[in-house]
């Protein structure tokens, strides 16, 4: 009966633990979650100068494809492919034996032809006597007339079938007609060529020039300033910088040369023409070519970094930190970049505080740890790589 009591009593108490154990766990709770840490930068409010690029292709400044006037067996080339040529500079020669012989047989046609002038001239002067003294008929002394005159026509007829001659047996020679640097040759020596076969290209290469559509509404922008340098107008000009493939900016800064009669009803583009020097001839026609223009001023720009923005289906977000350390996440509307920089137009404030690491780990009204950074460096950087734009690129005006 006692080992019983023991026992019941053993239970009670093991009973009692299991209660206490667990009131201490319910009172325990979940545990909290740190603080996340992020870093913020302020809004900060200035004057920024805003870029628009355009994609364009270089072509040569004068590109003259060269066809030859006559037909015949190409017998010499006579440049190396890839050189630079000279205005006057021959390229090719053409078998000119069929020319030389269409010469010599049109100048004895002229030849035949003057020697008849002449004694029909002679002829003429006689009858005109005869028929003064009423020897011969009027008939006969009109007849002689005409024959004259016909005969002079043929003389002339066979002058200019000479001129012709001579202008094809000048074009077995082939010139180059301006200064710049020739392509590869298309056509082989031994070839039959004809009118329409093309003997290669030169292109003159400096300055080149970069062709480039932009949209009708970036056209209204420059509108004015493109029509007056058109019209003679001494104005600021237009100043262009070219970021060649590789991803390094020419540093040679182009101008404006030419736009285009009408805009592309297909695309609602306007062809644009810029010249950029070429002293050394590195640059080549058909070089990819994104083309850079100062698209004028931004005045009390609000900025912060792109790396603050967050772009969901279209809409954009940054997290601004409140002086309570918790994150507001605001929709804003944002403008052009500006280096490294993003224009917002609204939704912030000069001098707040905005995440710009840490965006993936917070949510509105969360509390958070924001170390701030100096957003200087940011600003500093120019609108193509800092290693790269020249120093001479300025705006052609302002924009507010």
């Amino acid at each position: 009966m006692r080992n019983r009591s023991i026992i019941v009593s053993v239970f009670i108490i093991v009973a009692a633990m299991a209660v206490v154990t667990s009131g201490c766990k319910k009172a325990t709770g979940p545990a909290v979650p740190p603080i996340p840490e992020v870093v913020v930068t302020d809004v900060v409010q200035r004057d920024v100068p805003v870029y628009s690029d355009f994609v364009g292709t270089t072509v040569g400044f004068v590109n003259a494809q060269i066809y030859p006037k006559i037909s015949g067996y190409l017998l010499k080339q006579d440049y190396r492919d890839g050189s630079h040529v000279h205005a006057n500079q021959l390229l090719f020669e053409i078998d000119d034996r069929p020319y030389k012989a269409a010469l010599d047989q049109a100048l004895g046609t002229l030849a035949e032809a003057q020697a008849q002038l002449k004694q029909n001239q002679q002829n003429l002067d006689r009858y005109t006597i005869l028929y003064q003294q009423a020897v011969i008929s009027k008939q006969d002394f009109q007849n002689q007339t005409q024959t004259t005159r016909a005969t002079a026509a043929q003389v002339q007829a066979y002058q200019a079938a000479v001129e012709t001659a001579k202008l094809n047996l000048g074009w077995t020679k082939v010139y180059s007609p301006i200064d710049g640097v020739v392509a590869i040759a298309q056509a082989q020596v031994g070839d039959l060529l004809s009118t329409t076969t093309l003997l290669t290209t030169v292109s003159q290469l400096d300055p080149i020039k970069v062709t480039f559509p932009i949209p009708e509404k970036e056209y209204m922008h420059f509108a004015a300033q493109i029509n007056a340098v058109e019209n003679g107008v001494k104005l600021p000009a237009l100043p262009f910088q070219m970021i060649l493939d590789n991803g390094k900016t020419y540093p040679h800064p182009g101008n404006f040369y030419a736009a285009n009669r009408q805009v592309d009803v297909q695309t609602g583009t306007i062809q644009i023409q810029a010249t950029f020097p070429n002293p050394d001839n590195i640059l080549r026609p058909g070089q990819y070519a994104k083309i850079r223009v100062a698209a004028g001023v931004v005045h009390n720009a609000l900025l912060v970094p792109q790396d603050a923005v967050l772009e969901t289906q279209g809409q954009y977000q940054v997290a601004v930190v409140g002086s309570d350390n918790k994150v507001t996440m605001r929709t804003v509307e944002v403008g052009q970049q500006a280096g490294g920089l993003q224009i917002i137009e609204k939704g912030v404030s000069p001098g707040e505080r905005v995440i710009t690491e840490g965006l993936q780990k917070v949510s509105d009204g969360m509390e958070v740890k924001p170390q701030s950074v100096r957003p200087e460096p940011a600003l500093a950087e120019s609108p193509a790589s800092t290693d790269q734009a020249p120093s001479n690129a300025a705006t052609p005006g302002s924009q507010s």
